[in-house]
């Protein structure tokens, strides 16, 4: 429902917990002809919440932009930042980014990250045995794990309650290095990548390795070097644990390639890789169109599908990575997704939203 600035109490604070408390993940200014629209994205779709003028538009992006270290007098160039903030809902982490737009307005796009104790490991996916084989993995001693799949698709929570559920159990050493730090956790030591300061990735990561850690998180392996250093951490002896932005598991293993890396490497350190969606359970009362007078409404509305490779089947995909015959066979996301909906938790359209475009054929 679209509401007008009016009927709101004009600050940051307030904005931030009235889309917490509708289980928003992002809020994002969109600049129109005479105004703003705020809209909130909410289990994954985006709908309409607030419309602004153009005055109280720039006036909260302003502020947005000072909380979070950013350059309020710079509107031509995209920027960047983060901060914490303290609600009646518990700290949250925010990251910032804007976009200038050609009405000579800036677009302002904000994620949402609640700082509380990670989610119930067990909760997180559609099908268990999943979250148990990847348990199992992280039992290795050493080697590489790479958590992949698009933006918003819960990436960081996967490796946190994965992470979080193993230190309990088996009292490891966890080391993170981020860039933010997106979720604080006081049972980890987290740095943050400060390439003023001199802690570059690089350096950060010798660092690490001297401080006697038993699992190393990289935040997201973006190019080349960060591609490098992150193998040669892997290689070094320790379990390293980090994402990346593929469209499935085996695109991992061709963009490690692409960024240089030797296939032997690759070979020896390589664990496993997960790639993972992020799908909308049915409700069991009402189907697809959740009635605000349901009893569920409040029950959890999305869970995880992973396609994961290790062991004998990463081996073989390996082989095909580099023009090897490979025979293998695994679950991949698109038989997944199938299953869930034969089993009556997804709908059909899940099927539509991430796997039948690329079946599609390009009109010519």
């Amino acid at each position: 429902m679209v509401r007008t600035f009016l009927s709101y109490e004009r600050n940051v604070e307030q904005l931030v917990e009235d889309a917490l408390s509708l289980f928003a993940t992002d809020i994002h200014f969109e600049p129109k002809t005479h105004g703003y629209q705020v809209q909130l994205r909410t289990h994954g779709l985006l709908t309409p919440f607030l419309k602004l003028t153009v005055k109280e538009g720039e006036r909260l992006i302003s502020q947005f932009k000072y909380m979070a270290s950013m350059d309020i007098s710079e509107k031509r160039k995209p920027q960047s930042g983060s901060l914490l903030l303290e609600t009646k809902k518990g700290k949250i982490a925010l990251r910032v980014s804007t976009l200038p737009s050609v009405l000579q307005r800036e677009s302002l796009a904000i994620r949402l990250s609640p700082q509380k104790s990670s989610m119930d490991v067990y909760r997180l996916s559609l099908f268990p045995n999943s979250v148990k084989k990847l348990l199992a993995l992280l039992r290795y001693s050493h080697g590489l794990m790479i958590f992949t799949g698009p933006t918003g698709s819960g990436k960081t929570t996967t490796l946190y309650s994965l992470v979080s559920h193993s230190t309990r159990h088996f009292n490891q050493k966890v080391i993170t290095l981020e860039d933010p730090v997106e979720r604080q956790n006081d049972g980890w030591l987290q740095l943050q990548v400060n390439e003023k300061a001199g802690l570059t990735y690089s350096a950060g990561l010798k660092a690490i390795l001297r401080h006697d850690p038993d699992i190393v998180i990289v935040g997201e392996i973006r190019d080349e070097e960060t591609a490098r250093i992150t193998m040669r951490a892997a290689l070094t002896g320790h379990l390293v644990l980090t994402t990346m932005h593929t469209k499935d598991a085996k695109g991992a293993i061709y963009r490690l390639l692409e960024f240089g890396i030797e296939w032997h490497d690759i070979q020896q350190t390589l664990v496993a890789v997960s790639a993972q969606r992020l799908v909308r359970l049915l409700c069991p009362f009402c189907g697809e169109s959740c009635s605000p007078y349901c009893p569920s409404q409040f029950r959890q509305k999305r869970a995880t599908i992973y396609e994961i490779i290790s062991g004998a089947v990463l081996q073989e995909v390996l082989k095909e990575a580099v023009g090897k015959e490979g025979r293998y066979t695994y679950p991949t996301l698109k038989q997944l997704i199938r299953k869930g909906i034969g089993l009556g938790f997804l709908a059909n359209d899940e099927l539509d939203r991430w796997v039948l475009e690329e079946e599609t054929p390009k009109k010519i």
